[in-house]
């Protein structure tokens, strides 16, 4: 059997993307910009050939509550 090089390196220095990680700590988002993320991913994860559209996905995210940590 051939010998396999560990999956699971340490990924290489990358000093520009650290500070965009970094500076996107400190960013907070309006209710409106997590709406439309919230549907954005629902939509972007539906099923192929689903019936899901963007508009039913925005409509589906606004019908959710958030709960703030305790």
């Amino acid at each position: 059997m051939a010998e396999r090089k560990a999956a699971l390196k340490r990924a290489p220095d990358r000093p520009e993307l650290r500070a965009c990680l970094e500076q996107a700590k400190n960013v907070v988002m309006t209710d409106e910009q997590i709406l439309e993320q919230r549907a954005s991913f629902a939509y972007g994860n539906a099923p192929r050939g689903s019936r899901i559209t963007k508009e039913s996905a925005k409509e589906a995210a606004g019908h959710i509550r958030i709960r703030n940590p305790a």
